[in-house]
């Protein structure tokens, strides 16, 4: 196991260098001056030549890219050209906001979508293995778009159930101030006791955690029908069919745990891409994270919080692979030898 760590840490140590590498290129190929985006366009010489010093833009490239990864170590993203403010700083306050979106959904589609995977595994070829196949292609299919407005336009504008936008109401912050400990809105609610803002909180995050979740549990809940089936046809399983077990009783204590080895490789993807993903939910229902922030960023064509968004995606998506392989690990010793 220790050899097995290390060779996965050593992957994604690597992965991280190469996005780091691939994100300086891209900050040097956007079109525009920084220098420019910063002072503004109506700078004179002399605070165009201050901005470019600040920046090292004079400097030569080997050097630039030694100075980025050198302020990267040392906790210093660069300055947001929009926001004046440290893009470190930006994204601490906007990461919570859209880790709590994506860490919600992707709870409601391992839920739904492994129990879901095995009730279609063990009906194979009968109507609920028809019907679990045909909603989880819906939702694998739909325009992650298109489901957000449906949404948010029956159950929201419509009925009145949830509310339309917004991460809780803002009246609450008069009324009942939360006191920040992790940034993550729902959990320092739940730490400080503070109900009338976990309760807001929880109805505005319905809406938008159902959307995000509807890809990861269509997909979760497919690879977990064809890894049972797949399991169940192995020579433990007839084994265990000769001994007397039921398909139920085979599937879930015996086939479900080796099964599980693909499924949780698919959720560290899924993981990545809803939280990418999110950023179109994110626009839709007005939820202040990194999508509102990449948008805005975008517009403004604010480079050094671009790289920021995008180097912080790459190493959560590393992160997330470095802990399903461990979780691998454990579950299945085979994927040790891998």
């Amino acid at each position: 196991m220790p050899r097995y760590l290390a060779r996965r840490l050593g992957q994604a140590v690597l992965v991280v260098a190469g996005v780091v590498v691939l994100t300086f290129a891209i900050m040097r190929l956007v079109p525009g001056d920084p220098a420019v985006a910063f002072a503004g366009p109506k700078a004179t010489p002399e605070e165009l030549a201050a901005a470019r010093l600040r920046f090292g833009l004079d400097d030569a490239i080997p050097v630039q890219l030694w100075n980025y990864v050198r302020d990267l170590v040392t906790g210093d993203w660069g300055t947001s050209l929009r926001t004046r403010q440290p893009v470190r700083d930006d994204l601490l306050l906007a990461f919570p906001a859209s880790l709590e979106l994506v860490g919600t959904a992707l709870l409601i589609a391992i839920a739904v979508g492994i129990p879901v995977g095995v009730l279609a595994a063990r009906y194979k070829t009968k109507f609920p293995d028809f019907g679990v196949r045909v909603v989880s292609m819906l939702a694998v299919s739909v325009p992650v778009f298109w489901l957000a407005l449906t949404l948010q336009t029956v159950f929201a504008s419509n009925l009145g159930w949830f509310p339309v936008a917004g991460e809780y109401d803002s009246v609450l912050d008069t009324t009942s101030p939360l006191t920040l400990w992790t940034n993550i809105t729902i959990v320092d609610a739940l730490i400080t006791g503070n109900w009338p803002i976990f309760t807001s909180t929880l109805e505005h995050l319905v809406l938008p955690a159902l959307v995000v979740a509807a890809y990861p549990a269509g997909v979760i809940a497919q690879m977990t029908r064809a890894a049972l089936i797949e399991e169940s046809g192995q020579e433990h399983a007839r084994l265990e069919r000769a001994l007397g077990f039921g398909e139920t009783s085979i599937l879930t204590r015996f086939a479900l745990r080796p099964a599980l080895n693909p499924v949780l490789s698919l959720i560290a993807l899924v993981f990545a891409y809803a939280i990418v993903n999110g950023f179109l939910v994110e626009a839709v229902f007005n939820w202040p994270g990194l999508g509102r922030y990449a948008v805005e960023s975008i517009h403004s064509l604010d480079t050094p919080a671009i790289a920021g968004v995008t180097l912080l995606v790459a190493m959560v998506y590393v992160l997330a692979n470095l802990v399903v392989d461990v979780l691998q690990g454990v579950v299945d010793p085979r994927a040790r030898a891998r």
